[in-house]
């Protein structure tokens, strides 16, 4: 006897179908990690200006447009990878996967460079005050998480060029795809924070 997923209801009604236990599970983690995200959003903002000593926001700070809209796009891409794998084009869902590792690299490029300005030539660490302390904190949290998604999207790159990934694993790649999404919309917040609000 197989078991299914779908609970018939009624004759004349379409039956209701379990959602997927990956994409609730990835639904869980993402109220979760959301939680804290906004425990260190609230602390940046309030300990924003209240620094007794240099450098300040404004002093060292600038818009981070190139690797914003590298990470941004990278949502596109992603999608489109899924896409491409629903209907069991993988050679587009690997290209796809590719743009998407490659735009998530230039934010992590153009982050690394901004703290190696930041460290090197200002001077500015997580030591300094308190405004190195809750920068770095934030934005190293969610440059993790965009580490992290980089080599969970590079090992599905990997296994889709091996050719060991069909339309049967979309449902997994769509899971991967909704913490990639999250991590985009993290940024967002943070850019809107760090880097408008906070200057």
């Amino acid at each position: 006897m197989t078991q299914t997923n779908a609970i018939p209801i009624s004759a004349d009604e379409q039956p209701w179908v379990l959602p997927d236990k990956g994409i609730v599970g990835m639904w869980c983690l993402i109220a979760a990690e959301a939680a804290i995200f906004l425990i260190f959003v609230v602390a940046y903002l309030y300990y924003l200006g209240k620094s007794l000593s240099g450098p300040t926001p404004a002093q060292v700070l600038e818009l981070p447009i190139l690797g914003t809209i590298c990470l941004l796009s990278s949502s596109l891409t992603v999608h489109a990878a899924v896409t491409a794998l629903r209907r069991a084009d993988v050679r587009r869902c690997s290209l796809a996967l590719g743009a998407t590792v490659a735009l998530g690299s230039i934010f992590l490029l153009t982050t690394a460079q901004e703290w190696h300005h930041l460290i090197y030539e200002v001077g500015l660490t997580i030591q300094t005050n308190l405004f190195g302390t809750t920068y770095f904190s934030l934005v190293g949290l969610h440059a993790t998480h965009v580490i992290i998604g980089l080599l969970l999207l590079s090992a599905v790159l990997l296994f889709s060029l091996g050719g060991h990934v069909t339309a049967h694993h979309a449902e997994r790649l769509e899971v991967l795809s909704l913490y990639w999404h999250f991590v985009d919309a993290v940024w967002i917040v943070v850019f809107l924070v760090v880097y408008v609000i906070g200057r």
